[in-house]
């Protein structure tokens, strides 16, 4: 024992000694570490050890002391044994806490991922309710309202903002924005069948090639949508007056007119104005923003008041300016307003009008000057007697007597078979037509 009293380490453990522990060890002064783990010691722990005042590790688990076989008494550090199968005191205990701690924090997971998912479905099922699908749909709606930003605002008027939108699937759409004034400003509010209310119930039943496609809405309190299909090359005023209008040669112009006749023959729009013929990647010609239209041969009969007066400065005919009435006329005077843009690539309003409108400014310079003063010089002039034929259909559309405009289904015809008959049996048909106003040609 005189030999060990320096001993500052004894490892004893998984040697099966048993009995009771050795007397001896007491007197280790000396002694960091005792290890007797895994052996068969027996009785009680001696009081004798607790006088080693240097011990910082005792390790006696795995015995059988009278109390817990697993026993390992620390000073501070860990209770290892020097074979690495030592444990610390109680581990169990934490590992078991720890185990119910993960376990509880799994389940606050797992109960606040079903909350947030629970919470977004009912929010996603009221925004659903608010939206309104018209076609079979090939995008996600929800994914509209996050693209929507200034940077892609591609038209602002009176009523709203309108939107090109590029979906994640690649699908285009234009989305239009819709306001209203208050008395407090602009604000997005609702009336009993205000523009919003009116294009829904129009064009969501409406299924013609030359109309704009309304695929979906969205109505809230705070925010009005209109979905549309997006149209390229955008509206026919804009294409006049941009570097692009050399590819509008007679027949695309042609081609337009019907194409816009056809649209406005079904349903009656009451704006009709260039800026309202949207052009496709083919240049056909699409009308669009019906907010104050009415369908003519669809089964239902809208929701506007004919009474109320619509429409834009320059394509309004005289008498409907005076007596603040419109009808189906109206269109078509309109439409013989955009017949002479087509033409003559001018503008429903110009300085050189001075106090005329443009139909007086025409029919005057084809008095005085004649047809080739008024034919847009850049149409191939090879043309010429096939424009001309247009522009009896603009006599007709024109009329200063409201009575003797044709129906918007004659205006249609009248230029398909103007481009096939002699030019003296289509004027005879023209001045012998009920529709003729001579002032026009005197």
């Amino acid at each position: 024992m005189a030999k060990l009293i320096q001993l500052g380490t004894l490892d004893l453990s998984y040697n099966e000694m048993s009995g009771e522990i050795l007397g001896w060890i007491s007197g280790l002064n000396r002694l960091n570490e005792l290890n007797l783990a895994h052996n068969r010691f027996s009785s009680t722990i001696p009081k004798e050890l607790g006088r080693l005042s240097e011990l910082t590790v005792l390790d006696l688990s795995s015995n059988q002391f009278s109390g817990n076989p697993e026993l390992c008494v620390k000073g501070f550090g860990k209770c290892h044994s020097s074979r690495g199968r030592k444990y610390r005191r109680y581990a169990w205990i934490f590992r078991s806490i720890f185990a119910v701690a993960r376990i509880l924090f799994i389940l606050g997971v797992a109960v606040f991922y079903v909350r947030y998912r629970n919470l977004r479905k009912k929010k996603r099922s009221l925004n659903v309710s608010k939206w309104r699908s018209f076609h079979k749909l090939g995008f996600d709606e929800f994914e509209i309202v996050k693209l929507m930003s200034e940077d892609n605002v591609i038209g602002s008027r009176s009523s709203g903002k309108v939107y090109k939108v590029v979906l994640s699937s690649g699908a285009v759409v234009a989305v239009k924005k819709l306001w209203r004034e208050t008395k407090d400003g602009i604000g997005i509010v609702g009336s009993e069948k205000d523009e919003f209310d009116v294009e829904v119930e129009t064009l969501g039943k409406i299924r013609h090639k030359n109309i704009v496609r309304l695929w979906s809405c969205y109505n809230s309190g705070d925010s009005r949508l209109l979905v549309y299909e997006y149209i390229p090359n955008g509206n026919l005023a804009d294409m006049l007056k941009s570097n692009k209008k050399s590819l509008l040669d007679w027949p695309t112009r042609y081609k337009i007119a019907i194409d816009a006749a056809e649209g406005l023959s079904y349903l009656h729009h009451r704006d009709v104005k260039s800026n309202n013929i949207l052009l496709d990647s083919e240049f056909g010609a699409k009308v669009a923003d019906f907010g104050v239209a009415k369908i003519v041969n669809g089964t239902s009969q809208g929701a506007v008041s004919m009474s109320v007066i619509a429409g834009s400065y320059g394509y309004i005919a005289p008498e409907y300016a005076y007596t603040l009435r419109v009808n189906k006329k109206s269109d078509i005077y309109s439409f013989g307003v955009v017949i002479l843009e087509l033409v003559t690539e001018r503008p429903s309003n110009h300085a050189d009008y001075g106090e005329n409108d443009m139909v007086k400014w025409v029919s005057s310079l084809l008095e005085q000057k004649g047809m080739d003063h008024v034919i847009d010089p850049a149409l191939d002039s090879t043309y010429r007697e096939e424009i001309s034929k247009v522009l009896s259909v603009r006599f007709l559309c024109t009329n200063v007597l409201p009575i003797n405009c044709p129906a918007m289904w004659w205006v249609v015809k009248m230029p398909r078979e103007a481009a096939t008959v002699p030019r003296s049996r289509r004027m005879r048909e023209v001045t012998h037509s009920p529709y003729f106003d001579r002032d026009f040609l005197s």
